[in-house]
């Protein structure tokens, strides 16, 4: 067992305090990640403080990854040491069922081990503890590469923020001729915009107001409307192929399905606490969907970095130490960041 430098939260309602934890020793298919940053997750905040379901505390979050490796096992060919490396939201999963052998290890149907709060019953079978620490062990199968030409802090969000979004702006097919919007202009938001304009999309995003309205258009927006105008929703009645919601509150969901075209199709990528609700005469009338999508597999994960890294796409973010992790949960909920908060892991050694 390898002990490292970690933090964690003890409780629900508790700051994070500095900590060890043990990852465990290197085996024949393992890669030890030397982690040199970590991106913040709307999904960390929920999770830390038992928003979604009970918590064994401590709890060391952090899905959005990026290092380099500094040691493999005796089987490993995908890595080697010194290469530049990321993990996302999972670390396991079954290989063996549809979804897996189909490449959706995030859908598999034996369910896949969350890179934390999670119990990796492929493996080891101890619980999962994340990226807010200095080294992490992983099978080299659920390792990712990071292309050159994008730098390390701004990859880590890419491996959440990043596949959630472009995952369902390629299954739904945006592109040239296709119009999409984004609700919500925050971690996940600002990268739907960036990868729907690169892909050839008409982009809008909807917000609450125009607040950001300029940071939209420059990350490639070509409209930008604010959601607490009544009459957007009139003027954008029936316009849009796609909508990506990014946002991890309750929305009045039939006001957007009204912004749909026959067969258009509202994608839920945010995950508030609160249930959402549809009149389903709003799905009738106009042939649409009301869908969900969670991250991608790790082959489309390895495609979207190479597009990233192809079309000069990065996280927008704000570098932090670990003493400030608190203080960046708190401007998450108040959606003060733009748009990505990133731990320094340096600063957890």
């Amino acid at each position: 067992m390898k002990t490292v430098n970690a933090r964690a939260v003890f409780g629900a309602t508790e700051n994070f305090k500095a900590t060890t934890i043990e990852r465990r020793d290197i085996g024949p298919k393992d890669v030890l990640i030397e982690i040199k940053f970590a991106g913040i997750c709307h999904s960390d905040i929920h999770t830390a403080r038992g928003e979604w379901r009970e918590i064994e505390y401590p709890l060391v979050p952090g899905h959005e990854i990026a290092g380099v490796v500094a040691e493999v096992g005796s089987e490993v060919t995908k890595h080697k040491v010194g290469d530049r490396v990321g993990v996302g939201c999972m670390v396991n999963s079954c290989r063996t069922c549809e979804n897996c052998l189909a490449g959706e290890e995030q859908y598999c149907l034996n369910g896949n081990t969350g890179t934390y709060a999670g119990i990796n019953k492929y493996g080891d079978g101890a619980r999962t503890q994340g990226g807010y620490s200095t080294h992490i062990v992983v099978d080299e199968d659920f390792v990712l590469k990071i292309p050159e030409g994008i730098e390390l802090d701004v990859a880590a969000p890419l491996l959440c923020a990043g596949i959630t979004t472009y995952s369902p702006l390629r299954h739904w097919g945006a592109g040239a001729g296709k119009k999409v919007a984004v609700i919500g202009l925050g971690g996940l938001g600002h990268m739907a915009v960036k990868l729907g304009h690169a892909m050839g999309a008409e982009v809008t995003v909807l917000s609450r107001s125009l607040d950001k309205k300029d940071d939209g258009l420059k990350l490639g927006a070509d409209h930008y409307y604010a959601t607490e105008d009544p009459e957007t929703f009139k003027e954008l009645a029936k316009r849009f192929d796609l909508i990506i919601n990014t946002v991890s509150a309750k929305v009045d969901v039939d006001s957007f399905l009204s912004l749909l075209r026959v067969n258009g199709a509202l994608v839920n990528v945010g995950a508030p606490p609160e249930p959402l609700s549809v009149g389903v005469f709003n799905l009738l009338g106009n042939r649409r969907s009301f869908a969900g999508s969670a991250i991608g597999g790790i082959r489309e994960t390895q495609e979207m970095l190479g597009f990233c890294a192809e079309h000069g796409l990065g996280a927008e973010i704000e570098v932090i130490s670990a003493d400030q992790i608190d203080d960046a949960y708190e401007r998450v909920v108040n959606s003060d960041v733009r748009y990505r908060f990133v731990i320094d892991v340096a600063t957890i050694a």
